[in-house]
């Protein structure tokens, strides 16, 4: 399997483009929560292309932008690098280069799966500071409430490589409950929407790393079957993503 540190290296202009945000009450409950506040250092690990640093910038002291992959990182620093509160590193969750004790709050968004558990587990334990906390964030594509959702994710059973393998949603709540264990784990989830013509459909597949790109084998035949599904489904010229936006909010005792 590739590299998951390299593996967005040819998606990074879809998944500026066609990626979707975090709805506003999950930064609602972050503040609620969590130490986020004007003298806030947050660690935003696997940031990729900024779309979550985005988000926490507003509202922190200082965002730590960890990020191994150079072409994500380069579009983040591109997108926010004139922010005196962004800060760029070339890290990975596992070794972050940050200095021992010297964040409040991690974050991860749409990343977490990607990470070895116990190396990034050594690692927060190292970053944070004495009580500092952990969100670990993820936009679930849901993949059963509408016809159009449910031949997508058929689609994506049968046309790409590796989907079943990478598919985020091994990391149940068990997983998260083990990793933060003996603490525990409290859970908030939210509802979160795109809505897409067939142009920003295309993107938002290509924006998987699963989904076979232009030039490898199977990238023809995934894109007439996205085609048909769009025909069969599209309403007034559009479909919609549907999500739930989950995070999980804990510390290490």
């Amino acid at each position: 399997m590739m590299d998951p540190t390299q593996r967005f290296s040819d998606r990074v202009g879809h998944y500026v483009r066609y990626r979707p945000g975090y709805p506003p009450a999950l930064i609602q409950c972050l503040q609620q929560y969590t130490a986020l506040d004007h003298q806030c250092t947050v660690a935003d690990l696997g940031s990729g292309t900024g779309i979550f640093t985005a988000l926490l910038l507003p509202l922190a002291d200082r965002v730590y932008a960890v990020e191994p992959n150079a072409t994500m990182r380069a579009a983040a620093e591109q997108a926010l690098g004139a922010e005196a509160k962004f800060k760029s590193v070339a890290g990975r969750a596992e070794a972050t280069t940050l200095p021992s004790a010297s964040v409040d709050l991690i974050t991860v968004a749409q990343a977490f799966h990607w990470f070895d558990l116990k190396a990034c587990h050594t690692e927060f334990v190292r970053i944070l500071k004495p009580g500092g906390q952990v969100a670990l964030i993820w936009n679930e594509r849901l993949t059963d409430t509408t016809p159009f959702l449910r031949d997508y994710e058929d689609l994506l059973r049968t046309g790409t490589a590796d989907y079943n393998e990478v598919n985020h949603v091994q990391f149940d709540d068990a997983v998260i409950g083990r990793f933060f264990a003996p603490s525990g784990v409290a859970k908030h989830t939210f509802s979160n929407e795109q809505t897409f013509d067939l142009e920003g459909l295309i993107g938002r597949a290509l924006s998987s790393s699963y989904v076979p790109n232009v030039g490898q084998p199977g990238h023809e035949d995934f894109m007439t079957g996205l085609r048909s599904i769009f025909q069969r489904h599209a309403q007034d010229g559009r479909v919609s993503f549907e999500y739930r936006t989950v995070i999980f909010l804990s510390h290490f005792d």
